[in-house]
Parts: structure tokens; sequence; C-alpha cells
């Protein structure tokens, strides 16, 4: 049965992306096309249940490695990439949050938040949404996440993919998400896509998902965010939660035509990045609709545990291409853009703004944070720590 799906997905994806790539290189025809690239990192300095040593290594390697990759590259603007590290509250000690601040302070990217949550029993709406503001006011204290309307706005990535409960019960327990999200600041989620059954039917957009509280997997499907769309509208629903999808696509491995996959937007050592693939996440064409030549690129990598991809030397081959290929050719433009620049960008063209250049709109809603690493802090409080681990204990 499992191969049965396996081929059924791969079929599906295949004749799903051949159709929609064409089509939406029709509508960018004649215009210039603008490559928004962001690159989304489930940070787990601890993952793999290593000696804190071993973690305050991968820390390290990180806060020395990846300003020597970004100073070497920039994009269309003169703009390093600058990474968002979706950072879980489990591991929020020995001092790795504050250390990780001290790299954004320097400009290298921004801190949002990832959380695993329900694995060794379902967690409840209760102690979800009281986790998710004890981590806003405990992160706030090193500036982390940016400003709207007198309120922190927060990104999001679900531990191990399960967003609104969707893997059956397991490693969420909270069919009411979506809304607890929103109520709490979550402005987007990053999570998808995967290769279980949390994944969305709706793949390779950007849209809304609508929450039934009272079922799991409200995202599966969702309407679109258009050009000009009613936005006013999900801006004051708490039900309604923005996905921001990255690409999935049809991929053959090493060339072959027996190694036909379906490949996502994972960056690491099983998927390796390679100029075909690049120009396939382009191809996918995720956008606004009505808005089709800015396009979005959302990767994900696992950078502490995958360090040798997400800050070794095919890091510099990867942003090479999207140089070479996107910044240096006047049918496009490439913008290297965190997940809440890119939130911002998106509700620009969602609002019908007229500007032909997305990067006018980085600071368009959510502003951005000021981060602070001076604070003596070195690990979550004891309350916090309690909250995350009535549910999920490694």
């Amino acid at each position: 049965m499992k191969i049965v799906k396996q081929i059924a997905d791969l079929s599906s994806v295949t004749a799903s992306w051949l159709l929609s790539s064409r089509s939406l290189a029709r509508k960018r025809a004649g215009k210039r096309t603008h490559v928004l690239f962001c690159m989304c990192d489930h940070y787990e300095p601890g993952t793999g249940k290593v000696t804190a040593e071993v973690g305050s290594g991968r820390v390290d390697d990180l806060l020395r490695e990846y300003p020597r990759i970004a100073d070497a590259h920039h994009d269309s603007h003169g703009c390093k990439p600058r990474r968002t590290w979706f950072f879980p509250p489990h591991y929020h000690q020995h001092g790795w949050l504050k250390k990780l601040v001290s790299l954004c302070e320097r400009g290298y990217g921004e801190v949002e938040l990832h959380l695993h949550h329900g694995k060794q029993e379902p967690d409840t709406s209760e102690n979800l949404r009281a986790t998710l503001r004890q981590c806003v006011e405990e992160y706030g204290i090193f500036g982390i996440f940016g400003d709207f309307d007198g309120g922190k706005q927060y990104g999001f990535i679900h531990g191990d993919w399960a967003l609104d409960n969707s893997r059956n019960g397991e490693f969420c327990g909270v069919d009411d998400e979506i809304t607890i999200l929103k109520e709490t600041g979550c402005y987007a989620d990053f999570t998808f896509p995967c290769y279980n059954d949390a994944t969305p039917k709706q793949i390779n957009s950007i849209y809304y998902a609508e929450d039934d509280p009272l079922r799991p997997k409200s995202h599966d499907t969702g309407k679109h965010v258009c050009a000009g769309g009613p936005h006013r509208h999900h801006d004051q629903s708490n039900r309604d939660l923005m996905i921001v999808a990255g690409p999935l696509h049809p991929h053959f491995r090493h060339g072959r035509l027996r190694g036909l996959r379906v490949f996502g937007d994972s960056i690491d050592v099983e998927q390796t990045v390679t100029p075909t693939r690049i120009d396939q996440w382009v191809r996918t064409g995720i956008s606004v609709k009505g808005k089709e030549n800015w396009v979005v690129i959302k990767t994900h990598t696992h950078g502490a545990s995958d360090g040798e991809i997400a800050i070794g030397p095919s890091m510099h081959e990867m942003f090479s291409h999207l140089e070479t290929t996107y910044r240096d050719h006047e049918d496009y433009a490439l913008h290297y853009v965190t997940s809440r620049e890119l939130y911002n960008v998106i509700k620009a063209a969602e609002a019908g703004e007229p500007g032909e250049d997305p990067a006018a709109y980085k600071e368009y809603r959510v502003r951005a944070p000021v981060y602070d690493s001076s604070p003596d802090v070195m690990e979550a409080s004891a309350m916090l720590q309690g909250m995350v681990a009535k549910s999920y204990r490694g």
C-alpha cells in the first residue's frame, strides 16, 4: 500500500507541477521576474540528544561560518542573504538563544518561533495558548519578534510537521491550533511541504487556512492570497492563518528517469541543492495570484544538525547560482528576504500596492525587531520549561 501511495503522490505532484508551471510562465511573459529567496532554519542545537558541549559547538560554528558565507554574496539591491532561524523553547538553554540573537544584531538574519509539542501525550488548547504567550514574552527579552499595531507578531513552524493536529493525533493534539496561533500573534505559518500525512492537498501556493476548531488539519485547503483581494477580512479574522508553502516538484535524481522523485524545499544531506533544482524552484512559480512575476522560494533546513550543508561550501554554490542566473540577468531580479520580510511583501501585493519592486515593501506591515543580546538570560524560565514538558520531553 505504501508503494501504491508513493506512485499516486508522484503522479499527482508531477501532473500538477507541469500544468501550473507552464501556466504561470505564460502569465509572467513580458514582465521582469522578481525571485524572492527565503531560507528558514529549524534551528535545534541539541537535536540528536547530543551533549551541551556538542550543542554549543554547533552554535559557535554557525556564528563563525555563516557571516563568512553571507558576506560573500548579495542580491540585486546589495543585500546579503539573511536567514530566519525558527528556534524552539526546549532548546532555550546554555545561552544558545542569546548567542543566536547576537548574530541577528549583526544583521545576518532574524529569529522566529518553532514549537514541538504533543509527543509524549496530546497537548491541550489551554496549555498551548499559555506556552505561545510565554514564548513571546521570554523571547521578547532579547527583542525577538517584530511589531504590528502595538503587539508582537511571530512566524511559526510546527515541530514534526503536525500543524493543527494533522498527524492522526500525534505530535500536537490541538484541533483549534490555527485559531490559537492567530490569537497569540502568529502572522503566518512556514511549516510545509513535508512527506507525511500533515502536508496539505493544496501545494505550491500561498493561501489562508480557515480553522475548524472541532476538526484537525484545517490547512488542507484554503483561499489563495490574491492581489487586490479582500485582505481586510483575513486581517480581522482570528480563524484565518496565512500558509506560505515551499516548492514541491518532480526531480530526476542523478538525471535518470528511474530516479524520478518528489522533492520539496528541504536543503539537507539527502536533498542537496543543484542548479537544476534551484531552477525548478523558480519554475514552480509560487506567488500571489495576480502578481505571478513575484516568485516566492521558501526553503528549509535543519542548520544545527545538518551544518555540513547549511553552513558548508554548498551554500556558496547555491547563492552563486542564484546570483549569476537571477541577479545578473536583465529579465530577473533577486531578493534575499527573511520570513517576516517575505510576509510583508505578500501583504503589499495582496493590498494591490502599485510598485513593481518588492524590495520597497519589506517593512510594509510587521516592523523589524530590535535585537539585544545583552540580557544575561541563559535559559527558559522554569514556568516555560514546565509548559513545554507537559506534552514534549524530547
